[in-house]
């Protein structure tokens, strides 16, 4: 199912700040192909290409088709199902043609997922129910999965940075970076007051007791 585009407009579509902050036109399903229903061809392509996260009108057509695919019920597209999915496309805000594909594709395994449910649901015999099952495992195993590749491109694959239990003594200089264990910072105090204060409990009463060891034996 497809609908050739029209080649006579310019491929590149420039979003404009009015058509960012407009609601994304709905896509109508019709025997041939499908269309964009908004009374402006034009400001409605430029809607859904912003909508999607694409710059041409070549990849908005083929995301939508894609999407259009993935929204079949029973044996045809579902054009309730796939406004739903272009919605959640939208509140995603892919930003690039990276994002544009792995958020389609994050849509359409929810989609999948809660049809699985369904089916499970309704499972008639041990077969069916098994197969649903794990149908539906996959798929719930591979959206958390799609969830952190879409945050690590987002942040250019930089690794989160976790700091825990990090202490700092007087005269103690911080570190600034990237922390992935615990660690324990000693530090050198040259104050001859602060290293007595710091001294193990009991070191003067045994310097005390070796040199009177030391008085006795030279008496003796």
């Amino acid at each position: 199912m497809s609908t050739a585009p029209d080649l006579t407009v310019s491929a590149t579509i420039a979003a404009t700040d009015q058509t960012k902050a407009a609601a994304a036109p709905r896509i109508k399903l019709l025997s041939h192909g499908f269309s964009i229903d908004h009374p402006d061809q034009e400001l409605g392509e430029q809607l859904m290409a912003d909508t999607l996260g694409v710059t041409d009108r070549e990849a908005m057509h083929g995301i939508i088709r894609q999407l259009v695919k993935a929204s079949v019920s029973g044996e045809s597209p579902d054009e309730v199902n796939l406004a739903f999915m272009i919605s959640m496309v939208k509140s995603i805000k892919p930003r690039d043609s990276i994002e544009a594909m792995l958020v389609a594709q994050m849509v359409s395994v929810h989609v999948m997922a809660m049809r699985c449910a369904h089916h499970l649901a309704n499972a008639d015999d041990l077969a069916q129910h098994d197969s649903a099952a794990r149908a539906l495992g996959r798929l719930a195993r591979t959206f958390p999965a799609q969830i952190e590749a879409l945050n690590r491109h987002r942040s250019h694959g930089e690794p989160a940075i976790t700091v825990q239990n990090v202490s700092v003594g007087d005269g103690g200089k911080a570190i600034v970076g990237n922390v992935t264990q615990h660690a324990r910072v000693i530090v050198s105090d040259k104050n001859p007051a602060s290293a007595a204060r710091n001294a193990p409990k009991g070191s003067g009463s045994r310097r005390r007791r070796d040199s009177a060891d030391a008085k006795r034996d030279a008496q003796a």
